[in-house]
C-alpha cells in the first residue's frame, strides 16, 4: 500500500557557491531537485510509503538520483533508465534576499519516453493519494495525457487527488494552464494554490469566491498559500486562517511550497483536524526556506513536531 503517488521527473541541480546574477558564479554544488520529486522526499522523510513515476538517462547522473531516491526511502519501481536520452541539469540563481530563478537543460528529457501507456493501473489499486503538480504536464502536451490516464486510474480505484498548480510561466501560458488545469479540477479533492495561481485559474484573489470554485468543483480541502501573510484551508463550510511562521533566516525560498504540501498531505492521510494539518504544514513550509537547496530543508517527522513542541503525533 502506498501513501502517496506522484509522477514528474527529476534532475541534476547545481547550486551557487555565491548569491548574485549566474554570470559571476565561478563553482556550483551537485545536487538534485524537480518539483514532484521534492514532495516524494518531503513525504518520504515524513514516514509516508511514497511511489515516484519516473524516467533517468542511463547515465552517471541518472544513477545518482535513483541511488539518492532509494536512500531517502521512496520506491522506485517504476523508475526507468533510457538510452540516448541525457539526465536533466539546471542551474539555480540565489539573490541576497533569499529570492532566486532557475535555468533549465533538459530540452531532451528522458521523461519524453513516459507515456500514458506505460503507467502500472496496479500500482494505483494500492495508494491513498495521487499527488499532481503543474510542472510536468506543462513541459511538453504528452504528459498531459500521462496524468489524464493517471487521474483516470486513480478515481477508478478511489485513490484520492491532490493537485498543486505551481505554474510555471517560462513553461507554458496562463490560458494554457488556466484549460489543463480546470479539465483536471472536477476530480480534485485536495488544492493547494498560491493567491497568484488562483488569480490565474479562477480569475480572483477573494477568499469567498475560492471557496465558491471549491465548492462548485467538489473539492474537499482547499488550501491557500500566502507567503509571507500566512496561509489559510476551507473544508465543510469551516475557514481557518494562520500567520507564517517566522523563519530566523530566509536563505532560499525554493521548496517552501513543496514542502506546505507534504505537510497537508500528511495530516490529511493522518485524518487530523483541519487547524493541526494547516499549523503543521505552515511550520514546514518555514524550516524549508532556512535552509539553502531545494529538498535540504525537508525535514523528519521528529524534527517538526520538535519545532512545534508536540511528540504526541509521532506516529511512523
Amino acid at each position: 500500500m502506498y501513501d502517496v503517488i506522484t509522477i514528474g521527473d527529476a534532475m541534476i541541480a547545481f547550486d551557487p557557491s555565491s548569491q548574485g546574477p549566474l554570470r559571476f558564479v565561478d563553482t556550483f554544488k551537485r545536487k538534485v531537485g524537480g518539483a514532484e520529486f521534492n514532495f516524494a522526499i518531503g513525504c518520504a522523510r515524513l514516514g509516508l510509503k511514497t511511489s515516484w513515476v519516473s524516467r533517468l538517462g542511463n547515465d552517471e547522473f541518472g544513477r545518482y538520483i535513483y541511488n539518492f531516491a532509494r536512500g531517502e526511502g521512496i520506491d522506485v519501481s517504476e523508475v526507468k533508465f533510457v538510452d540516448n536520452y541525457p539526465t536533466s541539469v539546471y542551474f539555480k540563481e540565489v539573490m541576497a534576499d533569499g529570492s532566486g530563478s532557475s535555468h533549465y537543460y533538459r530540452s531532451e528529457s528522458p521523461t519524453l519516453t513516459l507515456t500514458a501507456e506505460n503507467l502500472s493501473e496496479l500500482v494505483f489499486k494500492n495508494a491513498k493519494v495521487l499527488h499532481i503538480s503543474g510542472v510536468f504536464p506543462a513541459i511538453t502536451k504528452k504528459n498531459i495525457q500521462i496524468i489524464t490516464q493517471a487521474i483516470q486510474y486513480a478515481k477508478k480505484h478511489q485513490v484520492k487527488i491532490s493537485l498543486d498548480p505551481n505554474i510555471r510561466l517560462k513553461l507554458w501560458s496562463k490560458a494554457e494552464a488556466r484549460e489543463t488545469l480546470l479539465k483536471w479540477m472536477p476530480a480534485v479533492d485536495y488544492l493547494l494554490i498560491g493567491i497568484d495561481e488562483a488569480e490565474i485559474i479562477f480569475g480572483t484573489r477573494q477568499t469567498d469566491e475560492l471557496i465558491k470554485q471549491a465548492q462548485h468543483y467538489g473539492v474537499s480541502h482547499l488550501f491557500i498559500k500566502r507567503g509571507e501573510d500566512g496561509a489559510a484551508i476551507w473544508h465543510n463550510d469551516s475557514y481557518i486562517e494562520i500567520p507564517a511562521v517566522r523563519s530566523r533566516a530566509v536563505v532560499d525560498t525554493v521548496g517552501a511550497g513543496d514542502g506546505f504540501g507534504v505537510g497537508a498531505i500528511y495530516g490529511l492521510i493522518h485524518n487530523w483536524n483541519i487547524n493541526d494539518i494547516l499549523q503543521f504544514a505552515n511550520t514546514i513550509g518555514s524550516m524549508v526556506v532556512s535552509v539553502q537547496g531545494d529538498n535540504e530543508g525537508l525535514p523528519y517527522l521528529e524534527d517538526v513536531m520538535l519545532k512545534m513542541g508536540n511528540k504526541e503525533k509521532v506516529d511512523r
